[in-house]
């Protein structure tokens, strides 16, 4: 059996802290003989730690299923980038757009000054940030593995123009996600993310499963966001947390009582899926 659990609004609580009793119940799972992996949107440098907490052991994915590393010596198991001619286009989309502009690569963020404001923001994906006179003369746009990921902050019209030159110019290449920002002191403007094509948390899912012998319908994973739906597609069984929009519970195969304030969620679906109790 396999279990993968994402981190932010799951395993962590709106700080950023683990659940105590998820811990108890993910080690609880590990000594029954499940095997266990974080599958999240942050990089393996903000992942890191809540790995070594949890005493992991197996594979891990990381950006959204961009990245899979060994949890037992971090090292790189597949990275799925943007790179070269590609790389370029996408670097130019994101700079005549004017948008603060951050790209991740080699397991870290970078970005320039128009991008301070926004630190808040991208700072769960990882506490390694490194800035630069100008981003779009970063290194990390020449990275040998390709870029793993580049997020944006602008207005409505700014985002857009993004989009449309990406869907002209990368139309395969890359996934590319856009939306309002609603909470926070960053509400009313506009975001994106941009990942290179092929790599998600569902096939995250499968190919850790694939490496560890499971079959897919031996896999439970936990999540609460749209990004968690691709492994709810694929997992045989699948948790939703209680704060998860109705587009997400809609394809989960089970909702928890459980939400990211008390937590618990990731326990009750320990509870409910392999029948594990007393932690």
């Amino acid at each position: 059996m396999l279990l993968a659990v994402d981190l932010d609004g799951t395993l962590l609580d709106t700080s950023g802290r683990p659940h105590d009793r998820d811990v108890r119940a993910i080690r609880a799972a590990m000594a029954a003989g499940i095997r266990v992996s974080i599958v999240t949107g942050r990089l393996y440098s903000g992942t890191r730690a809540f790995v070594e907490l949890l005493g992991l052991r197996w594979a891990v994915g990381c950006a959204d299923g961009s990245h899979l590393v060994h949890a037992v010596d971090h090292a790189t198991l597949m990275h799925i980038g943007v790179r070269g001619a590609e790389a370029g286009l996408l670097r130019r989309a994101f700079a005549d757009a004017g948008v603060a502009t951050f790209v991740f690569a080699r397991d870290a963020i970078g970005h320039d000054l128009a991008g301070a404001p926004f630190i808040d923001y991208v700072a769960t994906w990882s506490d390694d940030i490194r800035v630069a006179a100008s981003v779009f003369e970063h290194e990390f746009w020449d990275a040998e593995e390709g870029v793993t990921a580049v997020v944006a902050v602008g207005t409505r019209d700014q985002i857009a123009s993004v989009v449309d030159s990406l869907a002209r110019d990368l139309p395969r290449a890359v996934l590319v996600a856009a939306f309002p920002m609603r909470r926070g002191r960053h509400a009313g403007q506009w975001a994106m993310i941009v990942r290179a094509a092929g790599g998600t948390k569902g096939t995250a899912v499968r190919w850790i499963a694939e490496r560890e012998g499971i079959e897919l319908r031996n896999t439970v994973c936990v999540g609460d966001w749209i990004n968690d739906v691709p492994m709810f597609e694929v997992a045989g069984r699948s948790f939703a947390m209680a704060q998860a929009p109705d587009e997400v519970k809609a394809k989960a195969t089970d909702l928890l009582e459980a939400g990211v304030e008390r937590g618990g969620g990731v326990a009750e679906a320990v509870e409910k899926a392999f029948g594990i109790r007393g932690f």
